[in-house]
């Protein structure tokens, strides 16, 4: 197993170029499921994540070339496709659910084990089976797998009770080869999800409203292949964003998309951070003002994610002020804090808030990622501490992000990634 070994580091400075948002890279990878001809995705991360998708794919019958250096990756699912997926890679990864929509609406059936992935609290699939349901599928649920059946999926109706972004992304890749028009309403609206819509739409669906609470796709006979460019990663981007405000650094992020993550700048800006941007991309200052803490408040998109939550309470434990993180989405995403608490931080949990006493000194201590975006925010922190921070379990963090060291150590930061 791999760790990091994180020293104090100065403010970063120099620049980043984002990578390829793999939230969006995964569903994009599982749609090609939906035509028999090749498809080209460009600007694709490489990460654990892609890499298991990829062998889904393979092992329902796709074949996939990979171009790491050109970062582009193609797939084609001839006519022959397996039904069912392993469950050695579905327990890998929760994204591995994105492919059962495809393969139901390209063979009528699709049995898959309940996926893996981060534990950050409960993420039932209960509304992907009330989408295939709505499209006059038959769904089993059995203690640890999901099976649908349909001879034809005719389109339906599906208000989802929460906006949640698998369901909808997987409710809009089956409603593609449905008879009819389905209509998704409470439908999740991050840009993830406009991103596939592209894609699909690229291929021959007929879709409109993504990026809006309210998706209507119209069913059509058969797709086709096309290429297409894959989004920044806009929680890669608020995390750089981070880096640069808890160290009081100076970075250019090229290869971003500003809009997309609109809410952590504003957050950002509250606590003194300045913000240009230019041609070449987005300039973030933290070397401008003092910093001051700020309250946030996790929600569905275009509010402030869930994603970067763990990463912003890093910040609040160095700056100056008492501040108030609120979790409305994932129960257990506040696993972090008992090792930010080891380094110094002194953040008390009621229910689903922390309340946090700014301005703390962090030491340096022997602490482990609890998740993907949970291991991010402990290097951030590890950044400021005094001392040297070992942090394990960081196949978490290259699940998510693409050359991470690289990229740190090329704007200042004082990380290694060693093996045990």
């Amino acid at each position: 197993m791999a760790k990091y070994i994180i020293e104090k580091s100065g403010p970063l400075r120099g620049t980043v170029e984002i990578s390829g948002a793999k939230n969006a890279v995964l569903p994009i990878l599982a749609a090609t499921l939906l035509t028999d001809e090749p498809c080209e995705i460009m600007d694709v991360p490489a990460l654990s994540d892609v890499e298991v998708m990829v062998k889904l794919l393979e092992s329902i019958g796709s074949r996939v070339s990979w171009d790491y250096r050109n970062k582009i990756i193609t797939v084609e699912s001839g006519k022959s496709l397996r039904n069912e997926a392993p469950r050695e890679l579905v327990s890998l990864m929760r994204g591995s659910i994105f492919a059962m929509g495809p393969l139901l609406a390209r063979t009528g059936r699709a049995k898959f084990p309940l996926p893996g992935g981060c534990a950050i609290g409960a993420r039932p699939v209960d509304l992907h089976k009330k989408g295939f349901e709505a499209l006059k599928a038959v769904v089993e649920m059995g203690d640890d797998y999901m099976e649908a059946r349909a001879r034809e999926l005719i389109g339906g109706h599906v208000y989802l009770d929460f906006p949640s972004v698998g369901a909808t992304e997987n409710i809009m890749m089956a409603a593609t080869l449905a008879s009819g028009t389905t209509v998704i309403e409470n439908a999740a609206e991050e840009p993830e999800i406009t991103d596939l819509a592209v894609f699909l739409n690229k291929m021959g669906a007929k879709g409109k409203g993504a990026g809006s609470a309210t998706i209507r796709v119209e069913g059509v006979e058969s797709l086709h292949g096309t290429k297409h460019t894959v989004i920044p990663d806009r929680i890669e981007t608020g995390s750089f964003m981070l880096a640069a405000a808890i160290t009081r650094g100076d970075l250019l992020l090229t290869n971003v998309v500003p809009g997309h993550v609109s809410a952590v700048m504003s957050k950002l800006s509250e606590c003194g951070v300045v913000f240009e941007e230019n041609d070449e991309g987005l300039r973030v200052r933290a070397d401008v003002n003092p910093l001051v803490a700020t309250d946030i408040k996790t929600m569905p998109y275009p509010g402030f994610p869930t994603d970067l939550q763990s990463q912003f309470m890093s910040l609040l434990t160095v700056v100056r002020g008492h501040s108030t993180v609120t979790e409305t989405i994932f129960e257990g995403r506040f696993k972090h804090i008992g090792e930010l608490n080891r380094m110094g931080a002194d953040i008390r949990i009621e229910d689903r808030k922390a309340e946090v006493e700014g301005g703390q000194p962090l030491r340096g201590a022997r602490i482990r990622a609890t998740d993907l975006r949970a291991g991010v925010a402990l290097v951030l922190a590890a950044l400021t501490a005094e001392g040297e921070t070992e942090i394990s379990d960081i196949h978490f963090v290259e699940r998510g992000y693409e050359e991470f060291t690289q990229k740190m150590t090329k704007i200042g930061a004082n990380i290694r990634r060693v093996e045990d």
